[in-house]
C-alpha cells in the first residue's frame, strides 16, 4: 500500500492534477553542458534527438511546459500504464514539422503516423540509470506498438572515440549527443547527471517584447527581447528573416538560439535566432 501511495504521490508532483487542459510544469532532469577534457567512460551515451520532449503519465501526454497534447487515441492507446519520459520524433532535421503536429488542438492521423515516441527514461523508476534502461527495454518490448521506441545507448572508450562520434551524428544531419550517468538515481532539475555535446552551443529564452526596427526594417520586428531562466536578459536581432520580422514570435513564446560563449555581461555572445521551441498557451 505504502508503494503505491508514494506512486501516487509522485505522478501528482510530476503531472498536477489529470483531466485538465494545462498542468504545472512537470519536474524534469534537465542537461548541463558536456567539457570535452571530461572523462566519458562512466556514461552511457545517445543520439540528442530533434524533438519535442513529451512526458507520458500512463493515461496523457504533456509537453514539459505542462501542456496536453492532442495525440489521436490510437496512438496513446497502446502506450504501457507507467509513467515515461521521451521526444516525439519524425527524424533528423524535421523539427518544425514535428511541431506544427504536436501543437495541433485536433490531431491529425496522417501527420501523427510518421510520429514515434523515443523514451530514455523512466520517472521515479527505482535503481541507477543502467537497471532503469533495461526495465524501459522490457517496457517497450512488451508494448509492442510501431511508434513506441527505446532511444539507442552506447558507450565510449574515452574523449577522443566520443568526440568521432559527435562528428559522425552531426555529419548524418544530427544535433549531438547526450551522456547520463550509468550509476546515478532518478533525478530532477540541472544535476550532474545528464549532460549534453554539440558543436555549436544553443540555448532557449522566452520572449518579453518585439523591437522596432529601424532602416530597411522600419516598420518590422528589429529584434527580440528575451529572457534567460535565471533572468537576465538580451536581444537577439541575427538570424530573423523577414517572414519572422513581419510575423514574429509571440511575446512569451519560448525560443532557441545559437551563441558562442559569454560576453563579460554574462549574455550570449553572437546571439542567432534559430527557431520557435514552444508557443504560448492557447497559441
Amino acid at each position: 500500500m505504502q508503494r503505491i501511495l508514494r506512486f501516487l504521490v509522485f505522478l501528482l508532483a510530476l503531472f498536477g492534477l489529470a483531466g485538465g487542459c494545462a498542468a504545472d510544469p512537470p519536474a524534469l532532469l534537465l542537461a548541463r553542458d558536456w567539457d570535452v577534457r571530461s572523462d566519458p567512460r562512466g556514461y552511457w551515451v545517445s543520439e540528442k534527438l530533434d524533438g519535442v520532449r513529451a512526458l507520458w503519465d500512463g493515461t496523457t501526454l504533456r509537453t514539459r511546459a505542462g501542456e496536453l497534447i492532442a495525440a489521436p487515441d490510437w496512438f496513446v492507446v497502446g502506450l504501457p500504464s507507467v509513467p515515461l519520459d521521451g521526444e516525439l520524433w519524425i527524424g533528423r532535421g524535421r523539427f518544425e514539422a514535428l511541431s506544427a503536429t504536436v501543437r495541433r488542438q485536433a490531431a491529425r492521423d496522417e501527420e501523427w503516423r510518421a510520429v514515434r515516441y523515443m523514451v530514455f527514461e523512466l520517472p521515479g523508476g527505482e535503481g541507477d540509470f543502467a537497471a532503469r534502461l533495461a526495465r524501459l527495454e522490457t517496457i517497450v518490448t512488451r508494448a509492442d506498438v510501431g511508434w513506441l521506441a527505446l532511444v539507442k545507448q552506447f558507450r565510449v572508450i574515452d574523449a577522443r572515440d566520443l568526440l568521432r562520434r559527435l562528428r559522425e551524428v552531426v555529419a548524418a544531419g544530427g544535433e549531438g549527443l547526450m551522456l547520463h550517468r550509468a550509476d546515478s538515481l532518478y533525478l530532477t532539475g540541472r544535476a550532474d547527471a545528464l549532460y549534453k555535446l554539440k558543436m555549436v552551443d544553443d540555448a532557449e529564452a522566452r520572449v518579453l517584447a518585439h523591437l522596432p526596427g529601424r532602416g530597411r526594417y522600419r516598420g518590422l520586428t528589429g529584434a527580440l527581447l528575451v529572457e534567460m531562466p535565471d533572468g537576465r536578459r538580451f536581444r537577439i536581432g541575427s538570424g530573423l528573416t523577414d517572414a519572422l520580422r513581419r510575423d514574429p514570435p509571440p511575446v512569451g513564446s519560448l525560443v532557441t538560439y545559437r551563441y558562442r560563449g559569454f560576453t563579460r555581461r554574462g549574455t550570449p555572445r553572437f546571439a542567432t535566432f534559430w527557431r520557435v521551441r514552444e508557443l504560448p498557451r492557447g497559441q
